[in-house]
């Protein structure tokens, strides 16, 4: 396995696959469960050491940014504090799209996050499966234009009714760099792929099949075939399109094995239209991890019940958030394990 130059990667024996074979919708013994967030966002300890850290000399690390990653083709970009990544200056113009990079230069620039995904893997020494991640076109295409996080997505969405050329030139763009660090991503050691759509919802139908949908197909039907090409063996992939759900049934055949639920959407109605051809993914609402322990296993059996054992990842129907408390995360992964079995005795 060649992992972008860096030479052929061995690693420890995955002594745990329960996450990866539901993935791939084989029957598991028990429910596998894992929460989205990087740990800065919400374990104390680690909050502390990036705090007094610049956020991209941490990135740069491989020895200290095992769980970070950064996308930029060529664009300025700055960490706002409690705000997340920021792009002084946004694509405002067409002609904007000159300053950025060739997308096919843009992998060989994330060389330390791919050595991170190496190490992450190797320090995991076969525990749990590494799981890689990256943004969708659109979601990306926002921060690229908005110039950082925004309520109503109002400038990006400018650019797909006023220029809808110059919007898909841009989207190919993503989709081209894209591809080849998700590619990189499983050469360096990742063993599933997570493509986060977070801004889905403020698409709509229309908007969504036309600028979203067809760059999510694209990213799936392009890694598989490079990852092929490259002699790496496939890996599962999940969608989780934020407020998506006017688009379950396209998503379910996108291409990826999994898809995310938000926690607005009811598990079973949710399997009666994406039917059993994927696995799904979700959806506790994060908030509940403010609940009391008691009430969050109660919470978890409701979910599992909905859900049913089989062709299912338990999850949160979003991230975590930073002041969450560890133990009740806890709470959550054991309550999921311990219920998920029972389950399967009835």
């Amino acid at each position: 396995m060649e992992a972008n130059g860096f030479g052929p990667q061995t690693f420890p024996e995955l002594k745990n696959d329960t996450f990866l074979r539901a993935a791939w919708g084989e029957d598991t013994d028990y429910t596998p469960v894992w929460c989205m967030r990087q740990a800065g966002r919400y374990l104390p300890e680690f909050r502390e050491t990036r705090a007094a850290q610049d956020f991209f000399s941490t990135c740069r690390s491989p020895e200290a940014c095992c769980e970070l990653t950064l996308q930029a083709l060529g664009m300025e970009v700055t960490m706002v504090p409690g705000k997340g990544p920021s792009f002084p200056e946004p694509l405002r113009e067409e002609r904007d799209l000159e300053r950025l990079r060739d997308p096919a230069v843009v992998a060989s620039e994330l060389a330390y996050v791919f050595q991170a995904i190496t190490l992450t893997r190797q320090r995991l020494a076969g525990r749990v499966p590494l799981i890689g991640f990256a943004g969708a076109p659109w979601t990306l295409m926002t921060y690229m234009v908005e110039g950082g996080s925004s309520s109503t997505m109002a400038h990006a969405k400018c650019w797909l009714y006023q220029r809808p050329k110059a919007s898909h030139q841009l989207l190919r763009i993503l989709t081209d760099a894209l591809v080849p660090y998700l590619v990189g991503q499983v050469a360096a050691g990742a063993q599933a792929l997570q493509l986060f759509e977070s801004h889905a919802g403020h698409l709509g139908p229309h908007l969504f099949s036309k600028f979203a949908l067809p760059y999510i197909r694209d990213v799936a039907k392009r890694v598989k075939a490079k990852l092929q090409e490259a002699g790496l063996a496939p890996v599962p992939m999940i969608i989780f399109a934020k407020d998506g759900h006017f688009a379950l049934e396209e998503l379910a055949q996108a291409g990826y094995q999994v898809v995310g639920l938000d926690w607005t959407v009811a598990p079973e109605k949710a399997r009666e239209r994406v039917g059993k051809t994927v696995t799904l993914q979700g959806n506790l609402d994060p908030c509940a991890l403010y609940a009391p322990k008691e009430e969050i296993k109660w919470l978890v059996q409701q979910m599992l019940d909905d859900f049913g054992p089989q062709r299912y990842i338990a999850n949160l129907g979003h991230g975590l958030y930073p002041d969450m408390d560890p133990e009740h995360v806890g709470a959550f992964v054991d309550a999921v394990h311990t219920y998920s079995r029972v389950l399967r005795q009835n």
